[in-house]
């Protein structure tokens, strides 16, 4: 059996994919805020951008914190397609998740369900593809129990997500909920990593895979750039329809449920007040 480290670089490659987690979060939940009260493409604008910033922020966490993962006595590459394919799935999974509660508005209890259960499936996914495109000289083991308690976390943690995306209103609500949405999906991944056991054997190949610091690198530099742009974006950017910055400013807000039942009642009695004021 290889002997395992998870923070091979101490507390650094932990701590930067936590908050790239957490920004990626942040502006996920700002932009389905903007989304929800929005109509045609603006909403599909705002959806799409809050899928990728989540997806890639969930991506990103996930392959920093691979930077410092190593296995005694064995060189660990990764092969690229597999690599792309697992970004690929989180975003779209994701996306799928927050289309559901963005479109599907009749039944929201149903819609959440539905919505939290596709994408935590998919960030697991996402989780175990991205080991699966791992080279190595061995060959990876899982203890299930610990994969299918990943797995409720992930969808745990979507769901939460998406609930927060649908109720949470002020920008210093959505601050504090971003760092617990990012432990929650750091506590997805070490949770499958626990699950994780390697068995060497020289006999297998491993020219197939590229060095994390050659591909892996890059890619998660530039989506966590990405993702951080995003942040300070909405921290300049003009809330509507006041000039204060998004950061300080208020989140856009839902309609107020209560106040249209009133509006609908006063509709209804302006006939028959007109009625008898004729009389």
């Amino acid at each position: 059996m290889g002997e395992i480290h998870h923070a091979d670089h101490g507390w650094v490659t932990p701590a930067v994919s936590y908050f790239v987690a957490c920004l990626g979060a942040f502006v996920a939940l700002r932009s389905a805020r903007w989304a929800l009260v929005s109509q045609g493409r603006t909403r599909a604008v705002w959806l799409l951008f809050a899928s990728t910033s989540l997806g890639a922020g969930i991506w990103s966490m996930h392959f920093i914190a691979m930077l410092g993962f190593s296995v005694t006595g064995a060189e660990i590459t990764y092969q690229p397609g597999l690599t792309v394919l697992s970004l690929l799935v989180a975003v779209a999974v994701v996306g799928i998740g927050l289309f559901t509660v963005g479109y599907w508005r009749s039944s929201p209890v149903l819609s959440l369900l539905v919505g939290g259960l596709t994408t935590g499936l998919g960030v697991a996914a996402m989780h175990y593809l991205g080991m699966a495109a791992m080279v190595l000289p061995g060959r990876l083991g899982y203890d299930h129990v610990t994969v299918w308690l990943s797995v409720g976390i992930a969808v745990f943690a979507a769901t939460a997500a998406l609930w927060a995306a649908l109720n949470i209103r002020g920008t210093l609500a959505v601050l504090a909920a971003a760092p617990v949405m990012g432990v929650a999906v750091c506590a997805m991944h070490y949770t499958g990593m626990a699950a994780l056991s390697v068995r060497l054997d020289a006999s297998q190949p491993t020219q197939d895979g590229v060095m994390a610091l050659q591909f892996i690198f890059p890619l998660g530099v530039g989506l966590g750039c990405y993702v951080f742009f995003g942040s300070l974006a909405f921290a300049v950017s003009p809330s509507k329809p006041s000039t204060q910055p998004l950061l300080v400013g208020p989140a856009a807000p839902l309609p107020p449920r209560a106040a249209r039942v009133p509006e609908q009642r006063q509709r209804r009695r302006q006939p028959l007040d007109g009625a008898t004021a004729r009389r």
